[in-house]
């Protein structure tokens, strides 16, 4: 892993009687997002939190605080931290590997959040004869591991020249796809309507490139930040014009006659997605940022 990166968690892999050294890396980071903090507008100062009895209303320093659990409305049982310490399992710095399953087998409702999985130094021929083996054999694994001061399942799955662990969701933290679609109208659509947007979709087919997809949200941040910075009038957004088709069936006659107008333009070539791609990425993010903070001088970083 290049410098700068700080492996998040080591620990051993374990797949039967075979075990090698492992490294854990953050694959997926929001550290270049702009954050703002909240600041007194009278004098321009950075407000800090204070923590208060909701009853008298008085301040309450950190030591005198603790956890507790509602178990009624206002009634509290009282949780010391370090009983909840004493809580957290002990940790063999072991991920070990439980079945080998079918990808195909895989929600990804369940996913949480990814990092990238490297072999120690003295671990490479057991890391590359398992990575090669799950390809081969198409399948990922599921491990479990202490992690983070939590028991967690966890995903591996080959990518590139090492694995990607994706930690998971447990079965009580996903909520019912049969409830959140229960109210879902019983429609049946076929005919002109289902082959226009049959046609839509084959129309507008590519391939997935996160290169592509541009934080315009961070963008316009940024410029907002540089124009106040500037005294510059605030960059107003642009107005939307929204359509309004009488009904469904004229909206996809519409769509289609403009993407068959259009379907002789030159197409931007798309390439398949890779997650080294994420290095121009971040060099875009950070370029972008930076034209808000070039500038900035150390009164503007204090009311950031």
């Amino acid at each position: 892993m290049a410098a700068g990166h700080r492996a998040q968690w080591k620990g051993f892999l374990k797949f039967g009687q075979v075990s090698c050294g492992i490294a854990l890396y953050t694959a997926a980071s929001t550290s270049e997002r702009i954050t703002f903090n909240t600041i007194n507008k009278a004098s321009g100062n950075r407000v800090n939190r204070i923590f208060i009895d909701s009853e008298t209303e008085d301040p309450v320093p950190k030591e005198k605080q603790t956890k507790g659990f509602e178990i009624d409305n206002g009634q509290y049982i009282i949780i010391d931290p370090e009983e909840v310490a004493a809580t957290i399992p002990e940790s063999n710095k072991t991920l070990e590997i439980e079945a080998f399953i079918p990808c195909s087998e895989v929600d990804d409702v369940y996913f949480d959040k990814p990092y990238y999985l490297t072999p120690d130094k003295a671990g490479g021929d057991a890391f590359v004869a398992l990575r090669e083996a799950m390809k081969k054999s198409e399948v990922v694994a599921i491990a479990r591991a202490v992690l983070f001061r939590r028991v967690r399942a966890v995903l591996i799955r080959p990518h590139g020249k090492g694995l990607i662990a994706t930690t998971m969701n447990y079965d009580y933290e996903v909520r019912s796809s049969t409830k959140a679609f229960e109210e879902m109208p019983k429609l049946k659509i076929e005919g002109e309507m289902l082959d226009l947007a049959k046609h839509i979709i084959a129309t507008k087919k590519g391939e997935f490139n996160p290169a592509t997809f541009d934080d315009r949200y961070e963008a316009a941040l940024a410029e907002l930040v540089k124009a106040k910075m500037e005294g510059r009038s605030l960059p107003k957004p642009k107005k939307v014009e929204v359509s309004n088709p009488n009904n469904l069936l004229a909206a996809l006659r519409e769509s289609a006659g403009l993407l068959k107008a259009g379907a002789a333009e030159s197409k931007p070539k798309r390439t398949a997605a890779n997650a080294n791609q994420g290095a121009g990425r971040q060099r875009a993010t950070r370029a972008t940022a930076s034209k808000a903070s070039a500038a900035r001088s150390p009164a503007h970083r204090k009311a950031s």
